[in-house]
């Protein structure tokens, strides 16, 4: 007989079959086998908080299968993710099965390569109930904010609202952003941007005007503006001061969860939970053409920056062997991971240096292949030398004959660098949410040369309130305030745009008006529930149940004692009370009772319903138009939702016309045909009439600095 090993996902059983042989059968959990039950609270409040665990409907065969391989097996070996989700998986996989806790039975795979299944299973350990505890501390908290707050939200606003522990902190977020950039007043400034010449060169530089000989000068007004640019007429300019240095640009470290959620938003536009979906893949194993089934990243849940020294080493000979001896830096470089940080698993890294994603290409898919390219390069280049720059500072004056006499002058300052080293910039570079650098370069400028200006002009700005969060950000914002954990950021974004608390416009994220009547209620009435430092310590509570410091039925009764109490009263003091959201009024009359009638929005989106309710119910589907016309018959075409929430478009002329599509429409026409173009994943453009076949790259639109 063979040894049983058990791990949750069927590609990652398949990948640690090929390296432990016929000695080992590995099978499949499929995720959690066992959980709280759905259709009511499932937490014995009254006796410890004591969860009430079932098996997951569907899965009562699954856990039959199991026993039978269990009973007639060698042993049975317990190998789900090395995280707490994981942890709970194999505990509650070990009381279905009937293992004695007590046997070391559990192991741990950081990576899906052979070294590390080979070694994994040579070391098992028992199933730290510190972790599981953690775990279920973390649920059953969720279910009680979520079980017994929800049916107050929903009764107050809108029937079929949720509120969650950490998901309304995030939501709170995203409000107050709003309610700043809705408080921001602007002020006006100008500034005065010349093109100047150095003798050295012909082609032009930019310099700012920085002040005069007061010092430095803020310009706010057109006014004031005008009286600099009058006092610059006939001016001659010098160089005064030329200073010059080296700037050393070292790379960013190896990608954590928080990080590589972040930079895939960046760079590949990626959604959190997509992110997720594809690293838990290339994690798992990708059966690569001529080395078959194979992990190629490290564990993607972790919050570290550590990496063991055979991935270092392995790094450094990719790097001396394809770049040169001289793209490693001096010594090694170690990069400190926060204080709060986990620290059980290595950082996102590959696995193995000779699967370049290059030679990976072929046996991934365009998603794989974008996002291991990101990790692997990210991985290199933070083994990398730095990049070297010479970086030229240089202030110069200027001033008429009169002004000059009077010892008055402007001065204007220009900045630049050239690249003496690219390091590893050669291979990567990080993205960022912020404006890129405007330093450019610059001539030959020396003390004392004179400078020709070629045009001058004055330039009127006005602040700008702070950005709207993208995903990106508020995952930073996330991570920075300890709201939440690496795992959970992706289901945090995703439960709060689902539920329609925040939508997206682009990439920020803006919240509705149910989002900010929502935040609002749990304001006045549940402070501590949206308080990101209380959330923030209770994540650090998690930790300490984690380790082994703290007891969790105490830490839940902390929590719950108070928290019911708050929501008791909360009940007595809104007895009767409903918050009605705005409803937008059309110019759609209703057919029953001729009132216009009004945007409603419902468990399954937005929708028109007469405002005469109770005496009138009438209701409708809200018909969104576009501004594309159907390919077939000509008509509208409109926007319409499936029935889990996607959008997709269709003919107005439905069922006469049967027409759709899940690509948008667009207002660009076919240039062969005439008929409307609609944009396809990749930024195609194409033409939906039939026997055409026009198509096109859409054309991204620069943003300039001020629409950034």
């Amino acid at each position: 007989m063979s040894k049983l090993v058990i791990v949750e996902s069927p590609s990652k059983a398949k990948s640690i079959q090929k390296y432990l042989g016929k000695d080992y059968t590995v099978v499949s959990s499929k995720g959690h086998i066992r959980d709280l039950p759905a259709a009511k609270l499932s937490v014995d409040v009254k006796n410890d908080f004591a969860p009430k665990y079932a098996v997951i409907k569907g899965k009562e065969k699954l856990v039959k299968e199991l026993r039978e391989m269990a009973q007639n097996s060698d042993g049975v070996i317990l190998a789900a993710d090395p995280d707490r989700e994981g942890e709970a998986i194999c505990w509650h996989l070990a009381t279905l099965l009937d293992l004695d806790m007590n046997e070391n039975n559990r192991v741990k795979f950081n990576e899906i390569n052979k070294t590390s299944v080979t070694k994994g299973i040579e070391k098992p350990e028992k199933i730290d109930l510190d972790l599981v505890n953690a775990q279920q501390a973390r649920r059953i908290l969720d279910r009680l904010v979520g079980y017994t707050l929800s049916p107050f939200i929903s009764q107050k606003i809108r029937r079929g609202l949720s509120a969650g522990r950490v998901q309304s902190v995030a939501v709170r977020l995203v409000v107050d952003r709003e309610n700043e950039i809705r408080a921001f007043v602007p002020e006006e400034y100008w500034t005065l941007d010349a093109k100047m010449l150095a003798p050295s060169s012909k082609k032009a530089f930019t310099a700012q005007f920085t002040g005069d000989e007061t010092g430095k000068v803020k310009i706010s007004s057109k006014e004031q503006s005008d009286l600099y640019l009058a006092r610059m007429e006939g001016a001659k300019y010098v160089a005064s001061s030329v200073k010059k240095g080296v700037r050393r640009r070292q790379p960013a470290p190896p990608f954590t969860t928080s990080t590589m959620q972040q930079e895939a938003s960046r760079k590949l536009n990626f959604q959190a939970r997509r992110t997720m979906k594809i690293a838990q893949e290339l994690y798992e194993g990708i059966d690569i053409q001529g080395i078959g089934s194979v992990g190629l990243i490290t564990y993607m849940r972790t919050d570290s920056l550590r990496i063991s020294e055979e991935a270092r080493a392995a790094g450094n000979e990719y790097i001396k062997n394809t770049f040169g001896e001289e793209y490693l830096p001096e010594k090694p470089r170690y990069f400190k991971t926060r204080a709060n940080a986990q620290d059980g698993h290595e950082a996102i890294r590959p696995t193995m240096m000779d699967i370049t994603p290059e030679r990976a290409k072929a046996s991934l898919t365009p998603e794989q292949y974008k996002l291991y390219n990101l990790i692997w390069k990210r991985f290199v280049a933070s083994l990398m030398a730095n990049c070297v720059q010479d970086t030229v500072k240089a202030e110069i004056q200027g001033a008429n004959e009169q002004d000059l006499a009077k010892g008055r002058y402007v001065t204007f300052a220009a900045s630049g660098y050239s690249v003496r080293f690219d390091g590893y910039t050669r291979l990567y570079e990080s993205g960022t949410d912020e404006d890129e650098e405007t330093e450019g370069k610059l001539p030959k400028i020396s003390e004392g040369d004179q400078i020709k200006i070629k045009d001058l002009v004055g330039n009127q700005h006005f602040t700008q309130p702070p950005a709207r969060y993208t995903e990106a950000s508020l995952i930073k914002t996330l991570e920075e305030t300890g709201v939440g954990r690496p795992s959970t950021y992706a289901s945090i974004i995703s439960t709060i745009t689902s539920r329609e608390y925040v939508v997206r416009e682009q990439k920020q994220l803006k919240p509705t008006e149910l989002g900010e009547a929502t935040t609002k209620l749990l304001k006045d009435k549940f402070p501590k529930i949206v308080n990101v430092k209380f959330t923030a310590g209770m994540e650090s509570q998690l930790d300490e149940v984690e380790s082994g410091e703290t007891d969790y039925i105490k830490m839940l009764h902390e929590f719950y004692d108070d928290f019911s109490a708050t929501l008791s009263k909360a009940k007595e003091e809104m007895q009767g009370v409903k918050i009605k959201l705005q409803e937008d009024e059309t110019d759609i009359k209703c057919e029953k009772c001729g009132r216009n009638m009004v945007i409603k929005t419902g468990r399954f989106g937005k929708f028109l319903a007469c405002p005469g309710y109770p005496e009138c119910k009438n209701t409708k589907p809200l018909v969104v138009e576009t501004s594309a016309t159907c390919p077939v018959c000509g008509g509208k075409i409109i926007e319409k939702k499936s029935k889990r929430g996607y959008a997709f478009y269709g003919c107005g002329n439905y069922p006469e016309c049967n027409f759709m599509t899940w690509d948008k429409p667009t207002d660009e026409v076919c240039p062969q045909c005439g008929k409307s173009l609609f944009k396809r994943k990749g930024g195609i453009l194409a033409c939906a009439a039939e026997g055409c076949g026009f198509e096109k790259k859409a054309e991204r639109k620069r943003k300039t600095k001020e629409e950034e």
